[in-house]
């Protein structure tokens, strides 16, 4: 299991790479990634239980189960956005200047949120081409950023197990089906 593990690892290693080098806006990167091992993983996962009891939403214990199963989490997160500079009112503001000149740090610029879905989906293609079972999982994100495992203003998490049968998917919280 160890080799699997390390394995597990060093695929999280070349998401990074992945995702650091997807195209992003204007050539400008706001990306903190992040490998999460160990420990940092049953605190998410206590955090992600913890919200399951907040907020009354099942899928937070169940991405905490998974998340125990799994060897390694991959966080992006964007940390101090500037916005793209093209005018777009995508964010809701009439202008990029008009936002910088309010001093809001959201909403968020549409473009720099598309850098780090584009980061992800590399991110993950990655994680694919080596057959490690994988999730993106907002919910991750927002529990690392509870527990200041994280600094960015919008984060994502995907953790990576390897087993018979992916952790991911096909999650039940009732009895097993029969069939």
């Amino acid at each position: 299991m160890e080799a699997i593990n390390q394995a597990l690892n060093m695929v999280a290693q070349f998401m990074a790479l992945s995702a650091r080098t997807a195209p992003k806006t204007r050539g400008q990167d706001f990306l903190e990634i992040k490998i999460l091992e160990g420990k940092d993983l049953e605190r998410l996962a206590g955090e992600l239980d913890r919200l399951a009891q907040v907020t009354g939403r099942d899928f937070f214990s169940l991405n905490a189960n998974s998340l125990r199963k799994s060897a390694a989490v991959l966080m992006l997160s964007l940390v101090a956005p500037r916005t793209g500079g093209l005018n777009c009112g995508e964010c809701g503001v009439a202008t990029c200047e008009e936002r910088r000149n309010s001093g809001a740090a959201k909403p968020l610029c549409a473009w720099r949120v598309l850098d780090l879905g584009i980061a992800l989906g590399s991110a993950v293609k990655t994680a694919s081409i080596f057959n490690a079972d994988n999730r993106i999982m907002y919910s991750v994100g927002v529990a690392a950023k509870n527990l200041g495992l994280v600094s960015g203003e919008m984060a994502v998490g995907v953790p990576l197990a390897a087993a018979g049968k992916n952790v991911f998917f096909d999650l039940r919280t009732g009895p097993p089906r029969k069939d």
